[in-house]
């Protein structure tokens, strides 16, 4: 489907494709105006949300692929996101211009290593600036209570975090 770019649907789709980050593209048209956009998917970071923009990825696969690199399989070509969904490159091929290949040295002090305050011990989540022993024992101890946590609303919620420190956590927590 080639667009006119002066139509209302153009601009319809443009809207939609740059505001809505569930939005599944259609078309390789559709994958070749969010790259003009500046749309990527980095293939180390990606949610299930993420791999489900792309055209015909079953949500069985996203969520393998999602999970290879919660589990530090790192993909660092077109061919090794293929190997691990038993595809032939060819078929992925004509997404590789909206894939971002980037490397991330998990022994970097600037990379977060996100944990799942679901799973996480006192001592590990005391490792996370801005929780403290006191705010550690109190997610644990919720978690056991009251069972696992939906998401970081659900946290700061019943723990009644201030917005600051729910800022201050939020890139280090995962919730799985």
């Amino acid at each position: 489907m080639r667009f006119n770019w002066l139509s209302p649907a153009h601009h319809s789709r443009r809207s939609q494709i740059l505001n809505d980050p569930y939005y599944r593209f259609r078309s390789l048209d559709e994958i070749r105006l969010a790259v003009e956009l500046g749309i990527r998917i980095d293939v180390n970071r990606a949610s299930v949300d993420d791999w489900l923009r792309l055209p015909g990825l079953s949500i069985h696969q996203a969520r393998s692929l999602t999970a290879l690199t919660q589990t530090g399989v790192p993909f660092h070509c077109i061919e090794d996101v293929a190997a691990a969904l038993s595809l032939p490159v060819q078929r992925l091929q004509p997404f590789a211009s909206i894939l971002q290949f980037c490397y991330y040295d998990s022994e970097s002090l600037d990379t977060i290593q996100p944990i799942d305050p679901n799973t996480a011990s006192v001592q590990q989540l005391t490792c996370v600036p801005a929780i403290d022993l006191f705010l550690a024992k109190a997610i644990v101890q919720n978690r056991q209570r009251y069972g696992v946590y939906r998401n970081l609303v659900d946290l700061q919620h019943r723990l009644e975090l201030s917005a600051q420190l729910t800022a201050e956590v939020m890139h280090y927590l995962q919730f799985r």
